[in-house]
């Protein structure tokens, strides 16, 4: 495999050179998404080199981690963490390989061709978010798993997958235990965007950029009831068992 490079005014590409014009879309992509994130967020990284893989078993060389990321997301999810991000390299399945990596149902191509940008989406929410250490560090870590729901959840959410992930949705809700609010670790790739989807719809997009931008002191529950205008916790539960039922139904 002979690996080139691409540029764009913000990013980067390295890619085999069989992609280049995958490569091409999937950073006009990225540039989309950063002017459209701009509007929200005051940070929006540049210079970030995104790797094109052309299966999983590069991917998971690149990163040893992201096979035990596969095995602790719930299997209706699970063909949707397609990469991963650190502070200057986004690492991703080629178009060809998301496209291969589709079930038939509708949604799952469409969720898969955003993968670029809800990991570039997810590395915005980080930068912008005032609670988390500026470095990666086993604390920023730790962080980064407690708030996954959040973290992950308004990655995918500002970047589109969410709107795509109703049959998946019906799925997880068909399939093991009953999903805990907010969504733990398993369930936060596919179920922590409809927190934020719930939140947007009723408080507005620019209250769900400032909710992903801060961890409350106090935890997940002094969060979510902050976010939704005091409303006790136990009624938003309920209100996000609802659209759950309500998205699920739609697929």
């Amino acid at each position: 495999m002979a690996w080139v490079e691409s540029a764009s005014p913000s990013f980067r590409a390295r890619h085999d050179s069989a992609h280049e014009r995958d490569a091409e879309r999937v950073l006009d992509s990225l540039e989309r998404l950063r002017d459209q994130l701009y509007r929200l967020f005051p940070r929006t990284p540049e210079g970030i080199t995104v790797v094109l893989h052309d299966g999983p078993i590069s991917l998971s060389l690149s990163n040893p981690m992201l096979p035990l990321k596969w095995l602790a997301t719930a299997p209706a999810a699970r063909r949707y963490v397609a990469g991963w991000v650190g502070s200057e390299e986004l690492h991703v399945l080629a178009p060809s390989a998301l496209a291969s990596r589709a079930s038939n149902v509708p949604g799952s191509r469409a969720m898969l061709a955003l993968s670029a940008a809800a990991l570039y989406a997810r590395r915005v929410v980080g930068e912008n978010n005032h609670d988390l250490p500026g470095r990666f560090s086993p604390a920023r870590a730790r962080l980064e798993l407690r708030w996954a729901w959040l973290l992950e959840g308004a990655g995918r959410w500002f970047s589109g997958q969410t709107e795509h992930s109703r049959p998946a949705i019906a799925r997880r809700l068909r399939e093991g235990r009953r999903p805990s609010f907010p969504p733990g670790i398993r369930d936060a790739p596919l179920l922590g965007g409809t927190v934020i989807d719930l939140l947007a719809r009723e408080e507005g997009e620019e209250a769900a950029a400032q909710f992903a931008s801060r961890l409350h002191p106090q935890g997940a529950r002094a969060a979510l009831s902050k976010a939704f205008g005091g409303r006790p916790f136990v009624h938003t539960e309920g209100a996000w068992r609802s659209h759950l039922a309500r998205l699920a139904s739609a697929s």
